[in-house]
């Protein structure tokens, strides 16, 4: 195994910078993983822009990654082989001991690092990470298209599979993005109505073409009043966090409806309580998922055909990628790569 590694680190709030890294060595619980490809996420901006300034070493940010494991701390579950390809999500693997834990809900888990921001991520070509955290990747994926279903697939899945609706319900998306580009895929194959809700005629045809019956620009019209002519919707997604533009799309819930949270804004959100007890309708907050949870969710892609629309670049072109990110200018994600595998390519 080679002594070092390249990573990029913040060095300052909002600045990546390229650095060599003496390889780690596992502890116990933990594993390190040779990182082939990690997605850069919308919640990267966090990490970076206000990270830390007094963490030594500077934090290493990304949270889709997916690798192979090259080294195996103690204790290390005998599920996971040397060479195998793994995948670690935002959440960076549960304690087993706390109170959550202990109730089998360990996307709750009060001990849970959360990877990129508390602890270090896979914008680097080594990464440590803890054993209960890792994802098995199936074979049919690559790594680069397997990186964004570890937050943006599994949030996206995991949320119509809270979402109470059933085929053949109407659901609506919020926000046709790096998340809602995998909401319509899963919802169209799941047997959902669907309705892909977003700003300006660009992304109709792609929204169309990802799975949506019907799209809906809310510079043209009244969204929530269009969901209510079609019956009302039993269950909207939001992926933005511009709290607005959500409220605003909440009298299109049917009667006992769901909104489903996955944007996570500042600013509190406006809810008519009226509406909500009347309709006996409801408002969920929805994280991403446990591992197992995650490999369900790589599973479904592999049977149902669903996949990332992504772009590629090598890693030390991060801040280049991190930039068209945060400005919009991807359809639909980027994702890192490592020595090799890099082409900058549309997929």
């Amino acid at each position: 195994m080679r002594a070092t590694f390249r990573a990029m680190q913040v060095s300052t709030p909002g600045t990546l910078e390229l650095v060599e890294r003496a390889t780690p060595t596992p502890g116990s619980g933990e594993v390190l993983i040779e990182v082939e490809a990690c997605g850069i996420c919308g919640a990267d901006a966090a990490d970076i822009d206000r990270a830390n300034p007094e963490l030594r070493p500077p934090r290493v940010p990304g949270h889709e990654v997916v690798g192979r494991l090259v080294a195996l701390g103690e204790g290390t579950p005998s599920i996971w082989k040397l060479g195998q390809r793994v995948g670690v999500g935002r959440l960076g693997g549960h304690c087993n001991e706390c109170g959550q834990c202990r109730q089998g809900q360990f996307q709750l888990c009060e001990n849970q690092p959360f990877v990129g921001a508390s602890c270090d991520g896979g914008y680097a070509e080594m990464m440590l990470a803890r054993a209960t955290g890792l994802v098995a990747i199936p074979d049919e994926l690559r790594s680069e298209e397997a990186a964004p279903i570890l937050c943006a697939g599994i949030a996206t899945f995991n949320a119509l599979k809270k979402s109470g609706a059933e085929a053949g319900d109407l659901v609506a998306v919020l926000g046709i993005g790096g998340l809602g580009h995998m909401a319509l895929q899963y919802a169209r194959r799941m047997g959902f109505r669907v309705v892909a809700v977003g700003r300006g005629p660009d992304i109709a045809e792609d929204a169309l073409r990802l799975g949506a019956h019907l799209y809906v620009d809310t510079r043209q019209e009244d969204a929530a009043a269009r969901l209510k002519s079609l019956g009302g919707a039993k269950a909207i997604l939001t992926t933005i966090g511009n709290a607005v533009a959500v409220s605003s799309l909440m009298a299109g819930l049917a009667p006992r409806g769901r909104l489903v949270l996955l944007g996570a804004g500042k600013d509190p959100l406006p809810v008519s309580a009226g509406h909500l007890v009347v309709g006996e309708r409801s408002v969920l907050g929805s994280i991403t998922g446990t591992p197992y949870e995650n490999e369900r969710t790589l599973d479904f892609s592999v049977l149902a055909g669903v996949r990332p629309q992504i772009e590629t670049m090598p890693l030390e072109r991060v801040s280049e990628a991190y930039q068209r990110m945060k400005s919009g200018d991807v359809k639909f994600r980027m994702v890192l790569t490592m020595e090799g595998l890099g082409d900058a390519s549309q997929r």
